[in-house]
Order: structure tokens, then C-alpha cells, then sequence
């Protein structure tokens, strides 16, 4: 039998954010509101509209979180501590392997790089991969103006983390589905439901953009904007997108 998804009543897959030496964004669950879904909800009838959503978290959920957001202080503190456990371990006689990688590191760390954004070979991070360090994940600096607009701030977080959404539309509801970037069709399918995954047939995509332009899905489709992807296809930010699947 052949399916097709549109919104469906589960829980969005939520982005945990930590707020690292912040007081003045509030702990929980924060909706992204992007102004997409927002223009979406417009043109597509549903009954209500989900945006995506992230976690915060405070200090104690930095090892755990996908990203952070802190301030300048926070992060000079998050690489400092970098620092001084490299130093610690160098300290510790390491393999010459490790020895170079973690040299490597401090210099990018001491060039105001952190640990995610080194410029790290496989073997390297390999050989680092047992250490938790703390600026090992995207890091936003938020400028004090921006503390006083978490919502606007949790739109640019998840925006510059690496996280993408693709939309659900019509129905019971107009749903933006949070993904890394670079996630796959088919991957972007079990997000839903582990079905859609495994009963993968396609996945029928119209770009914001040609939504936007043709002025709703059914215009879309009749100027021919709709296409047909298969599993490998890499989701673009804000696809709307209808998954064919065998149940």
C-alpha cells in the first residue's frame, strides 16, 4: 500500500540548546519562529501551524547540548578551559599522535578558533575524540541587545548551528520539522516516523521560494514547481515536502 505523509500529531524532534552563563534567556522548551511558517500558515489551510523548537539548558547541560549561546565572556571561558586541559595533558607525556594533534588545536584555540571549528584531520579528531571539550559543538556569541529578544535570538541559533527544517503542510497542521543540514530525504522521512524511513518510495519537494513565488502548493504544482526525489536527495532549508512511502 502506498502512503503519503503530510502533518501528523507527533512531537517535533527538538534542538537542545545550552545557555551558557546566561540568566536572562528563560530554561525549556523555546518555538522557533521563523517568519516562513508564518507566511506558509497563510496560504495553507490547516488547523493550526508547529514550529519547530529548541531545548535550553543551562550550564550543567553544556556536554550534552547540540550548540551553545553565550556571551563574549562565555566565550573566552568555554575555549579557555580548552586550553588549560590541553596544556594539562600535554603535561601527561600523550602518544606522539595525540601530542600533535592536541598542538594543533591549541593553536587554533589561541587563534580564537574552538574545537568544532578546527581545522582537524579524521585521524586527529580520532585522536581527540575521547576528550569532552567544551567548545566542541557550534557556538553563537548573542550581543546584549539580543538577550532581550529570545525569540528573535533562538530563530539565529538554530540558523547558524546547523540546523535546517523542511515543512509538513495542510491538514491537521503546517509543521516545520527540525534537521541538521545535509540530512538526506530518506533520513528526513524517520524524523516523522521510523516507517516513512523504511518504506521510503519518494519524496515530493516544492522549494520555499517557488511556494512563495506561485502563491501556494496547488499553484505551485500547476506551474510545474513540484519534483520527485529520491532517498539520497540532501534536504534544502524550508522544503515543503510530501513523503511517498510502502507500509
Amino acid at each position: 500500500m502506498r502512503l503519503t505523509v503530510r502533518g501528523t500529531g507527533t512531537s517535533n524532534p527538538c534542538v537542545k540548546v545550552c545557555a551558557f552563563g546566561l540568566t536572562e534567556i528563560p530554561l525549556g522548551q523555546h518555538n522557533i519562529k521563523d517568519p516562513r511558517l508564518d507566511e506558509t500558515h497563510k496560504l495553507v489551510e490547516a488547523k493550526k501551524k508547529a514550529y519547530a523548537q529548541v531545548e535550553v539548558v543551562g550550564d550543567e547541560g553544556l556536554v550534552d547540548s547540540d550548540c551553545v549561546v553565550t556571551t563574549e565572556d562565555g566565550f573566552l571561558e568555554l575555549t579557555f578551559r580548552d586550553v588549560d586541559f590541553i596544556e594539562t595533558r600535554l603535561g601527561r607525556d600523550p602518544s606522539a599522535e595525540e601530542r600533535e594533534a592536541l598542538l594543533k588545536l591549541k593553536g587554533a584555540l589561541e587563534s580564537e578558533k574552538t574545537v568544532f571549528e578546527a581545522n582537524l584531520g579524521e585521524a586527529e579528531r580520532e585522536a581527540l575524540e575521547i576528550h569532552g571539550f567544551s567548545s566542541n559543538k557550534p557556538i553563537v556569541v548573542a550581543t546584549p541587545g539580543e538577550l532581550g529578544e529570545p525569540d528573535a535570538l533562538m530563530v539565529r541559533v538554530f540558523r547558524e548551528s546547523g540546523w535546517i527544517c523542511f515543512l509538513t503542510v495542510g491538514g491537521s497542521e503546517n509543521r516545520a520539522w527540525p534537521i541538521p543540514a545535509g540530512t538526506t530525504a530518506w533520513a528526513a522521512g524517520g524524523a516523522i516516523h521510523t516507517d516513512i524511513q523504511k518504506g521510503f518510495i519518494r519524496a515530493e519537494i516544492i522549494s520555499y521560494d517557488d511556494f512563495i513565488e506561485a502563491g501556494g502548493e496547488t499553484l505551485a504544482k500547476r506551474a510545474d514547481k513540484q519534483r520527485l526525489e529520491v532517498k539520497d536527495y540532501l534536504m534544502q532549508d524550508y522544503d515543503l515536502t510530501n513523503f511517498r512511502f510502502n507500509k
